[in-house]
C-alpha cells in the first residue's frame, strides 16, 4: 500500500517537473553554471537575460529604422533623377520649333566654307526678316517698304536690318559676281541675328 503511494507520488512529481517551465530554466542554469539555485535566483537570472534580449532587440529595431529611412530617402532621390532624365520634354510650340529650325539652317550654311552657301544664308536670313516684320504688323509689300515704316525709336537694331538688307540686294543683283568675303558674310549674319533677337525671333 505504501509502495503504491510512493510510486504514485514519484510519478506525480515527475509529471509536475515535466510541465514546470521554472524547473527547466533551473536545470538549464545548473547545466551551464553548475550550481544549485533557488526559484528566486532563477527568476533574477531570467530577468537579467530578458533585459539583455530586450536591449538587443531595441538596438536592432533602431538600426532597422535607420536603414529603412536611408533607403527611402535614396529611393526618392533616384526617382527625382529619373524624372529629370526621362521625364517629358518641355512643350515647344510649332511656331517656335519652325523658327529655330530656320535659324539653325542659316547657321549650318554659314558653317560651310563655300561662299555660295554664305550668299544663300544671307538670302534666307532676309526672307526670315520679312516674315518677322510681317508678323509684327509693319506694312509694305517689300522688306524695304516695311523697314521704312519702322521708326528708329521703335527698333534699336533698325540700322542692322538695313545693312543686312543692302548686302542681300547686292547678292540678288550681282549674283556670283559680288565678291562676298567671309568676314562680311559673318558680320551680315550677325546683324540679322541682332534684329531677330530684339524682335523675339530667336
Amino acid at each position: 500500500m505504501n509502495d503504491l503511494a510512493v510510486s504514485t507520488t514519484t510519478a506525480d512529481d515527475s509529471a509536475v517537473h515535466y510541465l514546470n517551465l521554472e524547473y527547466w530554466f533551473r536545470q538549464a542554469y545548473e547545466l551551464f553554471f553548475g550550481a544549485h539555485v533557488s526559484a528566486g535566483g532563477l527568476a533574477a537570472w531570467f530577468s537579467q537575460v530578458w533585459g539583455w534580449v530586450t536591449a538587443i532587440g531595441y538596438l536592432i529595431a533602431l538600426i532597422a529604422i535607420g536603414v529603412i529611412t536611408f533607403v527611402v530617402i535614396e529611393l526618392y532621390k533616384l526617382r527625382d533623377r529619373e524624372k529629370a532624365m526621362y521625364g517629358p520634354l518641355p512643350e515647344i510650340s510649332d511656331d517656335d520649333s519652325a523658327e529655330h529650325a530656320r535659324w539653325r539652317h542659316i547657321e549650318s550654311l554659314m558653317a560651310n566654307p563655300n561662299p555660295n552657301d554664305w550668299r544663300q544664308a544671307i538670302i534666307e536670313a532676309d526672307i526670315y526678316l520679312g516674315d518677322i516684320l510681317s508678323r509684327e504688323g509693319y506694312p509694305g509689300d517689300t522688306i524695304g517698304e516695311k523697314l521704312k515704316a519702322i521708326e528708329s525709336s521703335d527698333l534699336d537694331t533698325l540700322n542692322d536690318a538695313w545693312e543686312g538688307h543692302k548686302v542681300r540686294n547686292e547678292i540678288a543683283h550681282q549674283g556670283s559676281a559680288f565678291q562676298l568675303s567671309e568676314s562680311l558674310a559673318r558680320r551680315t549674319i550677325q546683324r540679322y541675328e541682332n534684329v531677330f533677337r530684339e524682335l523675339h525671333g530667336l
